[in-house]
């Protein structure tokens, strides 16, 4: 029997409201069921990309409650919401809420199985504690921005000074995938859950320092074991895994468009060369780099006869590694993308489905991102306030009510 309550039904987070990887988390924590209240500021911060909220995808499936944090009220009415809540999220510079009067130190007493999860980029400690940044700051010290990127295939890096040509190649921002939300919304969503699990044996709750430039290294972990095997070469674009080996690369076609080939492994190399027709004894020496400049410009001239759907048709039941290069706008009308229902429709704007699945807690599909302050009043009768006391927050400039609310609850579930 399959359930529609989610498998963190009954968690209740509040969100102190961020960019990045804070929302992130909370969209992935909302999607399997928990009850996310996000804290909006009265007027808008002027941080990170300006949208309508329905367009604002990271900020689905949550309320909204706005207060002024810094008036004593509005303070203490975090409390009060504190008092019932499991987790508390928060991505401000470190400091920034104790200054508030709503840090560890003065949260978790009231509240001792409260579970602290802190976003920063650099950390809660160490000398870029206080830095501004993002993503691309971030990745930047890890390693792992410094080996994404084209080969320099025109000469190499430059004069006797050791600084690079204008043609060489530089590290390409990988959009801002890696450091906000893989090492970051990631990290901080494992950890409050590893936190969680914890508390169920201590009854105790504790802070959770998540750092972008901590995550990023992290899930980079396998390059730095290869680097010491002597594996990896800081030459960018002459690895393995980063587009050095020509059967791991993306190639033109003949619409001017893309394919990604990756058959690592020699009989899918092997089925994949028999289906394009490339010479055998590129077969027989996969791995002798002194052959893979040769075999790359084979791979390229050969992939280019024809066009990019044409060779995904050809090549699509094979294990011949090679599928089409998709568009943001083109991935959702992938057929193994609808086969799976790996996108969905919200107020109109196609976007990922949650995920990862579940065989029977599948949670209900999520709602669209509110207004902020869409729920104030909703959220402050919840906590025990009665329309007087909400109305003096309101008049009082403390808290704000949106003119248009949005349905809390979605009304029906994801299709199986």
């Amino acid at each position: 029997m399959t359930s529609t309550q989610g498998a963190l039904d009954g968690l209740r987070i509040i969100e102190i409201a961020a960019i990045g990887p804070v929302p992130m988390c909370g969209m992935l924590l909302a999607d399997q069921g928990a009850d996310v209240v996000r804290i909006d500021r009265l007027e808008a911060s002027g941080l990170g990309v300006a949208m309508a909220p329905r367009f604002d995808v990271n900020a689905r499936g949550r309320r909204s409650l706005a207060l002024d944090l810094k008036q004593p009220a509005g303070r203490d009415m975090l409390l009060r919401l504190l008092d019932s809540a499991d987790v508390l999220l928060e991505g401000l510079r470190p400091g920034a809420m104790e200054r508030l009067g709503l840090g560890p130190e003065e949260c978790m007493p009231r509240q001792p199985r409260l579970v602290y999860g802190r976003m920063t980029g650099y950390g809660q400690t160490g000398p870029l504690a206080q830095t501004a940044g993002h993503d691309l700051n971030y990745l930047a010290l890890t390693g792992a921005l410094h080996a994404i990127g084209a080969a320099d295939r025109h000469g190499g890096p430059g004069g006797p000074d050791g600084l690079a040509s204008a043609s060489a190649s530089k590290p390409i921002p990988p959009l801002n995938l890696v450091a906000d939300y893989g090492g970051g919304a990631l990290y901080l969503a494992f950890g409050v859950m590893a936190a969680l699990h914890e508390r169920q044996r201590s009854g105790h709750g504790q802070v959770v320092d998540a750092a972008m430039v901590d995550g990023a290294a992290s899930l980079a972990s396998i390059f730095f074991g290869l680097q010491a095997a002597g594996q990896w070469d800081d030459t960018r674009g002459t690895n393995l895994l980063d587009g050095g080996a020509p059967f791991y690369d993306t190639y033109a076609t003949a619409d001017g468009r893309h394919v990604a080939l990756a058959p690592l492994e020699p009989k899918f190399f092997a089925q994949f060369a028999a289906m394009v027709g490339l010479d055998s004894r590129f077969v027989q020496r996969q791995y002798d780099r002194r052959l893979w400049p040769e075999m790359r410009a084979v791979i390229a001239a050969l992939l280019v006869q024809k066009t990019r759907d044409e060779w995904a048709a050809l090549m699509q039941d094979s294990d011949a590694c090679l599928v089409p290069v998709l568009s943001f706008a083109e991935a959702p009308l992938h057929a193994h993308a609808a086969a799976r229902g790996a996108f969905i429709d919200i107020g109109g704007v196609v976007q990922p489905a949650p995920a990862p699945r579940f065989s029977r807690s599948a949670a209900a599909r999520p709602g669209p991102a509110p207004e902020p302050g869409a729920h104030t009043r909703e959220l402050l009768a919840e906590a025990g306030l009665d329309a007087a006391q909400i109305d003096a927050l309101l008049a009082a400039g403390v808290a704000l009510q949106a003119t248009a609310t949005p349905p809390s609850v979605p009304s029906a579930p994801d299709p199986p």
